[in-house]
């Protein structure tokens, strides 16, 4: 049998819920039915080394690289690789990214002027597959030539912030428009009622026992005081901000505990300078990027997700796994992971109501023990949805 060729698009393999979900997507594919290339923008990242061996990656070429330097540095490197035709697009580049509105409003209205630095690929795919929203889709539309094209969405897109005149023109290209929660998907069909025949849903891939395994790894938690653990990318969408907040209210009322923080992103100056605001430098820590966050996890005593908004966070599917007693905020999608009371606790989304609710649990081992022993009942590995993707590319 001739195996099909697949292109996977995202920008990087940074730590994150769609880059993670991407690369369990990839440890699940049976590679003796696929040949498959990853097309990534940036060549770092720490989900780098958990890619199976059979993936084969693609960097845009000089050009690109060229483009995407700081301004100062771009427009010499460019005129100096004879690019001279990509000087005035780079400026334009950067205007657009100095106009303030939404990032994510730039990030698509850049594409014009950032997509003339990558040349269309040669190889001609079966499938070809933009894993993020924004630029992965719309490279994986006018930049891959391949008989069937497929746009995920990771988040609520009402909560994102987007163009979606901008977005209803590339989702015309599409085959299928693929999202991770019913929520999602409700809003999709809100948003683009045109393309609702396309529009469905495939669950992001969590596998409990790799989880557990992994989770077995030594860490360096202290473990004297309660230890919650909260994972995201600090940003203003993961609600870290509030996080701060709840947790000096928690220290105000005497709680010895302390707080970590998994990740990295461009929140962590106004986060760090919150935590000395509130002189919590020694209870809440902004650990960074951890490319094995799980012995965390596994060592929390509560795991608290505080975000703003969210499409369906693999790191609460991550905690479950982990059984650990879990807060959520009442984001749009957080009913489709947690049953209140049953599994976890939804807490309002603001500070009162979080730091109320970690104090439920903080004061009760009754309930935490509620919660863990209602988790390990549940079945929640999800490898059965590669199936879902290979119904998708060969339908």
């Amino acid at each position: 049998m001739t195996k099909k060729e697949l292109l996977f698009i995202i920008p990087s393999l940074d730590v994150g819920g769609g880059e993670k979900s991407l690369v369990n997507l990839l440890n699940q594919l049976d590679y003796s039915m696929y040949n498959v290339d990853l097309f990534l923008f940036n060549q770092q990242g720490l989900f780098m080394s958990y890619l199976p061996k059979e993936v084969n990656i693609i960097f845009p070429g000089r050009a690109f690289k060229a483009f995407n330097k700081p301004l100062y540095q771009a427009l010499p490197s460019l005129i100096n690789h004879n690019y001279h035709s990509l000087t005035v697009p780079r400026l334009q580049f950067w205007i657009n990214n100095r106009i303030k509105r939404d990032k994510n409003i730039n990030e698509q209205k850049g594409w014009k002027y950032y997509s003339q630095s990558i040349q269309p690929l040669e190889k001609e795919y079966d499938v070809s597959i933009g894993f993020l929203e924004k630029t992965s889709i719309y490279l994986c539309v006018d930049k891959v030539k391949a008989k069937k094209k497929i746009g995920f969405i990771h988040n609520d897109y009402e909560k994102l912030g987007m163009d979606p005149k901008i977005d209803n023109h590339y989702f015309a290209y599409l085959d299928h428009i693929v999202t991770v929660s019913t929520e999602c998907l409700t809003v999709l069909n809100k948003y683009f009622p045109d393309h609702k025949r396309k529009i469905s849903l495939m669950k992001n891939i969590v596998s409990p026992n790799l989880i557990h395994r992994m989770s077995k790894e030594n860490n360096q938690v202290n473990q004297d005081d309660l230890t919650i653990v909260s994972v995201g990318r600090l940003s203003k969408q993961k609600g870290f901000d509030m996080a701060i907040k709840s947790c000096k209210l928690l220290v105000d009322k005497g709680y010895k505990i302390r707080w970590l923080i998994i990740g990295e992103g461009e929140e962590r100056k106004k986060l760090t300078s919150l935590i000395l605001k509130y002189q919590l430098e020694d209870i809440f820590l902004l650990v960074g990027v951890k490319s094995n966050p799980y012995p965390y996890i596994r060592m929390a005593d509560i795991y608290v997700q505080p975000s703003r908004f969210e499409g369906k966070p693999i790191a609460v599917d991550e905690a479950k796994i982990l059984h650990k007693p879990i807060v959520v905020t009442n984001f749009s999608t957080s009913r489709d992971q947690i049953e209140h009371n049953q599994n976890g606790l939804i807490a309002e989304m603001n500070v009162q109501s979080i730091s109320a609710t970690i104090e439920q649990l903080i004061n009760s081992k009754k309930l935490r023990k509620k919660l863990t022993e209602n988790l390990k009942k549940e079945k929640l590995g999800t490898e059965e949805e590669v199936f879902t993707f290979y119904k998708m590319i060969h339908g």
